[in-house]
């Protein structure tokens, strides 16, 4: 009877924080493409995408700066991290993730990651020459998340997360601020069952500037010649609201069956709805998979997508030390796209 007392509390709380929130972040596919950074919305980490982000209740760690920055207030020492994604494969496109989390005093942590987008070296064109000969250029994309957490009880986590974007291509380049906020709830006889909330992407609008916008002119019959300056128009961020539930079925003392889901309502495009399973055999093997499913997804013509719906992963972690308190883990996660053959990330993790 306590317990659901505590969870009636968080959920009202929840509800009358995030609802009026949820109401104008409503997924709207006619939205679709008009938003900017949507590299905001891409997981860069492969334990957590093996399950397709089903797990944004449970996450901890180094991966919830991404998944719930509340979950990060469960780190227990200190987690460094590092993942290379091979993203739609045939495309040549590089993502390099690293990320720090640390524990602070008993109750907070701190933690930070930077995600590297990298689309290699692209030919530069220009009107006289259209095919080859004007050089080249390699666009760029960087998130630099700086998180701070605590647990205001053995039960309810919560954090935020600062969030830096720099995007440049040839000559122009853009640069924004962004904020997250989540918050985990966990109880049950063996705190098996969690609720998770977050909110993320919410900041200022982005616009591109710079050299590659200008453009020199001559007057007729004069030799003086002037710049114009095309200006850009703003973009907005895709702001996201995920609401997670997870539950742990405990195999024995050691191993564990974990199943969740969450509803994750974009502001730019249709809603998702994810399920998956986490199988942990003694916290040394985790075999993981994950469907991820949207209005539409099985529309050839009207699908807004280019994932597929399923993940899966896995995780091989061992201890170091007899304590078993110093871990090396390594992650490999997939995800199913309709071109680009899919997905691929491999990380490695350390911990103490």
């Amino acid at each position: 009877m306590k317990n659901l007392y505590k969870i009636s509390i968080v959920v009202i709380l929840v509800a009358g924080i995030i609802l009026p929130v949820q109401n104008a972040l409503a997924g709207n596919k006619d939205r679709s493409g008009q938003a900017g950074a949507s590299e905001l919305l891409i997981n860069p980490w492969a334990k957590t995408t093996g399950w397709g982000g089903a797990g944004s209740s449970t996450v901890t760690g180094l991966e919830a700066i991404f998944g719930n920055v509340g979950g990060l207030a469960q780190t227990k020492g200190f987690d460094a991290g590092l993942t290379y994604t091979r993203y739609f494969t045939s495309a040549d496109i590089d993502i390099y993730s690293f990320g720090l989390a640390t524990k602070v005093g008993e109750s907070g942590a701190l933690g930070l990651s930077i995600m590297n987008m990298n689309f290699g070296t692209i030919d530069r064109t220009t009107t006289a020459l259209p095919d080859e000969g004007a050089g080249t250029y390699s666009p760029s994309l960087i998130n630099i998340n700086v998180a701070y957490a605590r647990s205001f009880s053995n039960s309810i986590h919560g954090g935020f997360v600062l969030k830096i974007i720099s995007e440049s291509m040839a000559d122009v380049s853009a640069t924004g601020v962004a904020i997250d906020a989540g918050i985990q709830y966990i109880t049950g006889p063996n705190d098996n069952f969690k609720l998770g909330v977050s909110l993320k992407n919410i900041g200022t609008p982005m616009r591109f500037s710079g050299d590659g916008l200008s453009l020199k002119s001559l007057l007729p019959g004069n030799a003086n010649s002037f710049t114009t300056e095309w200006r850009s128009e703003k973009f907005e961020l895709p702001a996201q609201l995920n609401i997670g539930l997870g539950y742990d079925f405990l195999i024995g003392e050691l191993s564990r069956f974990t199943l969740a889901g969450t509803f994750v309502s974009n502001s730019f495009t249709r809603d998702q709805y994810v399920l998956g399973g986490e199988l942990s055999l003694r916290d040394i093997i985790l075999l993981r998979a994950g469907y991820t499913y949207e209005d539409k997804l099985y529309d050839d013509v009207e699908n807004l997508t280019l994932h597929k719906g399923f993940s899966g992963g896995f995780s091989v972690q061992v201890p170091l030390n007899k304590e078993e308190k110093t871990h090396f883990g390594i992650d490999y996660s997939y995800q199913a796209t309709r071109s680009f053959n899919g997905i691929h990330r491999l990380g490695v993790r350390f911990s103490l």
